[in-house]
């Protein structure tokens, strides 16, 4: 009756060993960072100029050597945009100081969101003046920016197609990061809470790259 006993144990300690093994391989590949291929570039954002909430100009050029994160909100919006909002707060809030790192907000709604209305919404969520900028301007410049720039949904709904007062647009609720050179890097959903930490470190993969 021993002899089976025997190699019970030793196939359990054996399959702990081999547990052991990976789970301290894998916190090596991890800490070396090998496990993560470099971010693909897909595609390039164009030139622009827009106010932020403060009444200061932001274009591109100012990103320039910057990594940096965009979405799109209104402030009218019931429920999304806040929740992306608080979301983009808790990646502020990740952020050493330091850093060359900028957070980027369009709105969808330029006509009520002015540079008080985007103000006031962005000191409720605690945004920190010149790292996270809140930016309004022409609708075609925001919306240009918006789809043919950062690659994402934008449309406003027509007034017969809206089920309530505040149902004004359709839009992505991903976050896109983009590198200092400005190019398109990677693309996270603002909603899932997951998204935070995998944004911070496609932030510190793209800081460490060196530039061409």
């Amino acid at each position: 009756m021993n002899k089976p006993t025997r190699s019970i144990e030793w196939t359990v300690w054996g399959g702990l060993a081999v547990v052991v093994v990976v789970i301290f391989s894998a916190f090596l590949v991890s800490k070396s960072g090998r496990n993560r291929p470099p971010l693909l570039i897909y595609g390039t954002v164009p030139d622009f100029a827009l106010t932020n909430q403060s009444g200061r100009v932001v274009a591109l050029s100012d990103l320039r050597g910057k990594v940096w994160v965009a979405d799109i909100i209104f402030t009218r919006c019931p429920g999304l945009c806040a929740k992306m909002t608080g979301q983009m707060s808790q990646i502020q809030a990740g952020l050493p100081a330091d850093l060359p790192v900028k957070l980027i907000s369009l709105t969808a709604d330029p006509d009520f969101d002015t540079q008080e209305v985007l103000k006031r919404y962005g000191e409720r969520f605690g945004a920190t003046a010149g790292r996270w900028h809140f930016l309004t301007g022409k609708k075609i410049d925001l919306y240009r920016l918006a789809t043919k720039g950062l690659l994402l949904v934008l449309e406003e709904v027509k007034p017969e197609q809206r089920q309530s007062e505040n149902d004004l647009f359709v839009h992505s609720t991903l976050f896109v990061v983009v590198d200092k050179q400005g190019r398109i890097r990677a693309s996270f959903e603002g909603l899932e809470p997951s998204s935070r930490q995998k944004i911070l470190q496609a932030i510190e993969d793209l800081l460490k790259e060196k530039q061409p």
